[in-house]
């Protein structure tokens, strides 16, 4: 056990909270800091990855997710007209049989990780923000918000994709990019033919149904616009059935129920990769500060994880902060990498309206590589 670091996170999200409970658990002191003063969680269902649910067993939290959310393996690729053209197996002897993708309402997975940060006795810190960050020999020394300053061994920057911690450390890296789609998210009733991910290809758009428990499920819509478009919230569900004519099946009756009461969220999908170091001096950033993509791979919460973990395993194992720091890097940055380019380079054949065996073709080739020990 290591009780001779203090660590700060930066961000309450699924990559702070991983890398908290992942640090915690070595014995190393952790202080979490969430700016929102009601630690709220926003979105509606995710896609969890084979990879991201053995991730999630090494945390600790696997048999939560399992009982709370839904798992299944493949993917049913179907027509716009529903009807289904092939299944992508999954499956791979690497998880050692834990499903190879499953579901799960964001705020499911958000308690359920907040459970076990309490457990490991981890008190987040809500409604402060870090003021200042300066490094001082090996430390960092940190001014809150509320007036209080504290010197920490290691920073960790998981404050999302418009992350100010990589605002002070790379000035001059490039904002969020939008990625050419808008995401259209409905939460809605599990159809009893939908049992696992089940993708729509060849219409106008790609459409997917995940279940995310036994009754419920979400659908996503992927939009292509060039540039991103804002609509009124109220009127979203007349601008999702209009997007959605000319499909048939399942989505048919998912369209047909739409009302102004339907559960939508919209929004574009926007990436950024820090293409160079993660860290300046001792302090680090790791998720969507560092690498958020695009969801084509549903891999963007996984990535968040399996760096807490990592940073973890360096930190206890070194002899120093700059060795783990270093070693952390050599074991995220490529297999990130992957992650962010595959899903652009999916999100451009969608775009396309390539064929369903294109798209697919990229997925099972990323896959092969995800699954592999992180």
């Amino acid at each position: 056990m290591r009780n001779d670091i203090h660590v700060l996170v930066i961000g309450g999200g699924i990559a702070g909270m991983a890398a908290s409970i992942a640090l915690r658990g070595t014995g190393i002191k952790v202080d979490l800091c969430e700016r929102d003063p009601q630690w709220k969680v926003y979105g509606a269902g995710i896609t969890i990855t084979g990879p991201t649910l053995r991730a999630m067993g090494r945390l600790g939290i696997l048999q939560d997710v399992l009982a709370e959310g839904y798992a299944a393996d493949g993917i049913d690729i179907c027509s716009a007209e529903g009807k289904h053209l092939f299944t992508v197996d999954t499956t791979n002897e690497a998880l050692g049989g834990i499903p190879s993708a499953g579901g799960i309402l964001r705020p499911v997975l958000h308690r359920i990780m907040q459970r076990r940060l309490q457990h490991l006795g981890v008190s987040p810190t809500l409604g402060v923000e870090v003021e200042s960050l300066a490094l001082e020999g090996e430390k960092s020394k940190v001014l809150f918000s509320n007036g209080t300053t504290v010197e920490y061994d290691l920073v960790v920057g998981a404050d999302g994709i418009y992350s100010d911690t990589r605002t002070r450390l790379f000035p001059g890296t490039s904002s969020p990019r939008y990625a050419g789609q808008l995401c259209w998210r409905l939460m809605t009733a599990r159809h009893p033919s939908i049992e696992r991910r089940t993708f729509f290809l060849g219409g106008r758009a790609k459409v997917g149904l995940n279940p995310v428990s036994t009754d419920q499920m979400y659908m996503f819509y992927l939009e292509a616009q060039s540039t991103p478009v804002r609509r009124d919230e109220a009127g979203q569900h007349l601008v999702l059935h209009e997007l959605m004519e000319g499909y048939s099946g399942v989505l048919a009756e998912v369209r047909e129920a739409l009302s102004s009461s339907s559960n939508i969220i919209c929004r574009p999908l926007e990436t950024v990769f820090v293409d160079d170091r993660w860290n300046r001096g001792n302090v680090v950033l790791i998720g969507d500060a560092a690498h958020a993509t695009t969801p084509q791979l549903a891999s963007g919460a996984g990535m968040g994880i399996e760096d807490g973990l990592v940073l973890a395993e360096e930190v206890f194992k070194a002899h120093d902060v700059p060795t783990a720091l270093d070693a952390f890097m050599a074991r995220r940055y490529g297999r990130c990498k992957l992650v962010v380019d595959s899903s652009l380079e999916i999100s451009r054949l969608e775009r396309e309206r390539a064929a369903p065996e294109a798209q697919t073709a990229v997925v099972e080739k990323a896959l092969v590589q995800l699954n592999r020990e992180f």
